[in-house]
């Protein structure tokens, strides 16, 4: 007869064997849910031209991004009132049907719905991993444990771009489209995870008697949707238009409606307002929306940079971003187990952010066209370590830091922050970089006409002559602009003489992204100086001890 998976009930824990099988199942989730955050980032130019929506491809990258961010409070406040096991199943069950249907697809429309499913159960899948680790391991070895989850958060930031440009550019795999791999790899991971999830977690059952707070997750969604809108599609609406300002005051409109709905539900709010009452937390939110911003825009620099300034292709530029991996798992994996060890966790985010903003400032001051690869390589290992830093240790103070009934709303908490920093941080950035690159090509430029040597090089019939310079002539003509610099495919197979001026605009560009980057790291530096001067110390068995001794003697 085979004996079923030992349930934790109150005072049982799971042996070693079976937190490590669960654990195999909640990464394989969370691996799932960050990796399509990036898999599609090289791919969707492929993918738009299949589908013959070139226009549109923003909005599948804006629909998963919508919904992976507002469903992420969802997942941990209705995983703290029905369970984690239910929800954390839900959630892989509803990210499979999203890439079942992503991959099968006809027009960028269907797309971008697909996307938006699937984003629904990725905001489950990042949250509510690490509040199950939360549940099955004490603090000692809770920092240990989610070192690993944050070091797969970083493998998959990095493996994403290569593997979406290895599926791209083959024609057919297995009958259908390259392309539609990119959804389908999902399936058997996904199916693997729930398989793990569904027959070795078994928690106590839980559903305790509160309602449920639908007007803070109404509020919360009209705050979030035309903010995320308007930071993704602001530059081509343009920032002043009619369409931006309604999502302005949507906006701003759904923030306050939503200060008001949590503070008139209490403690059965979605995000309860007293949470924020305590230090730790509220700082730490701060921090994880800031390095969001911060990290978010780094991890799409440098690709951008390597690929329009470098000329490397999507899947080099990849493999080179391997290094920010090696630093995001030094930097994950001494920050747990040292807080294992001590329970101090200060520290890590103060020299997290101190590395994140030397590591952003030599990005904006040693990039440029003649750099040597091996420079952004070293610099995306501290970057990869300061990220590692602060990451870990500031989840696990946002677990510790609220009673062990919100566990799953603090870990939430930490992820939603971060996606929020993260969505504003690539929009910005991206259409920052856009937007300054076309005014410093359009002085390259004008600088460049005025060289003999240049114009000799223009004048030259051979040049004109051959087809691999015949967009860069479209682009003198058009002049450097938002729509001309929408396709730069030819940019590195045209004459270098006559595209350095485009390339070292880009190289100016990003280099004053990441100086405005790293203004914001060190602004988060400042503010983790006045983290608490504490130790983390397990609420839950805190608890447990006070109850205990509580018990009258019979």
């Amino acid at each position: 007869m085979s004996q079923r998976p030992a349930v934790p009930g109150a005072g049982e824990t799971l042996t070693q064997r079976q937190i490590v099988t669960v654990m195999v199942g909640l990464m394989l989730g969370m691996f799932l849910a960050s990796l399509d955050q990036t898999i599609v980032s090289t791919s969707i130019y492929t993918i738009a031209n299949d589908l013959d929506g070139l226009s549109l491809q923003a909005w599948a990258t804006t629909a998963y991004l919508i919904t992976s961010t507002v469903s992420t409070p969802l997942y941990g406040k209705l995983s703290d009132i029905f369970g984690r096991r239910p929800l954390y199943l839900t959630a892989i069950a509803i990210f499979l049907v999203g890439s079942l249907y992503a991959g099968s697809v006809n027009s960028m429309t269907e797309l971008a719905f697909a996307r938006g499913v699937q984003g629904l159960g990725a905001g489950g899948l990042l949250a509510l991993a690490l509040t199950i680790i939360g549940d099955i391991v004490s603090l000692k070895d809770r920092a240990k444990y989610q070192g690993y989850f944050m070091s797969v958060f970083g493998i998959s930031s990095v493996l994403g771009p290569v593997v979406g440009g290895a599926f791209a550019g083959a024609e057919t795999i297995l009958g259908f489209d390259g392309w539609r791999w990119v959804s389908f790899i999902n399936l058997p991971i996904g199916l693997a995870a729930l398989a793990v999830v569904f027959l070795f977690l078994h928690l106590p059952a839980k559903h305790l008697k509160q309602k449920i707070d639908y007007w803070g997750a109404a509020a919360i969604t009209l705050a979030i949707v035309p903010l995320l809108l308007v930071a993704e599609q602001g530059r081509s609406w343009g920032w002043t238009s009619l369409n931006s300002f309604l999502c302005y005051g949507l906006g701003v409109a759904g923030i306050v409606w939503f200060l008001l709905a949590e503070k008139r539900a209490g403690d059965y709010a979605l995000i309860p307002l007293r949470l924020f009452r305590n230090h730790t937390f509220g700082l730490s939110s701060l921090l994880n929306f800031i390095i969001g911003i911060g990290m978010f825009g780094a991890i799409a620099m440098l690709p951008l940079y390597l690929q329009l300034v470098k000329g490397l292709t999507p899947t080099e530029a990849g493999l080179m971003m391997i290094t920010f991996t090696v630093g995001i798992l030094a930097g994950s994996i001494t920050a747990g187990r040292t807080i294992s060890a001590s329970g101090t966790f200060r520290i890590f985010p103060i020299m997290g952010t101190a590395i994140l903003t030397v590591a952003a400032l030599a990005m904006g001051f040693s990039l440029g066209v003649d750099t040597e690869l091996w420079v952004p390589g070293l610099i995306a290992v501290f970057f990869g370590m300061g990220l590692g830093f602060c990451m870990q240790p500031l989840t696990l103070a946002m677990q510790t830091s609220v009673p062990p009934r919100d566990m799953g709303v603090g870990t939430s908490s930490a992820a939603f922050f971060r996606s929020m920093g993260g969505a504003v941080g690539t929009a910005v950035f991206i259409s920052m970089l856009f937007s300054l690159a076309a005014a410093r090509i359009a002085d390259g430029m004008k600088a460049a006409m005025a060289d003999p040597a240049y114009l000799s090089v223009l004048a030259d019939p051979s040049v004109a002559a051959d087809p691999a310079n015949a967009k860069l002539y479209e682009f003198f003509q058009q002049g450097a602009s938002d729509d001309s610099l929408n396709d730069t495919s030819w940019l590195h197979t045209a004459n270098s003489t006559l595209t350095r001026p485009i390339t070292e605009g880009f190289a100016h560009s990003i280099d004053v992204v990441m100086l405005t980057a790293a203004g914001l790291t060190a602004l988060a530096f400042l503010i983790s100086l006045a983290l608490p001067r504490k130790k983390l110390t397990d609420q839950s068995v805190a608890r447990e001890g006070e109850d205990s001794r509580q018990v009258p003697a019979h």
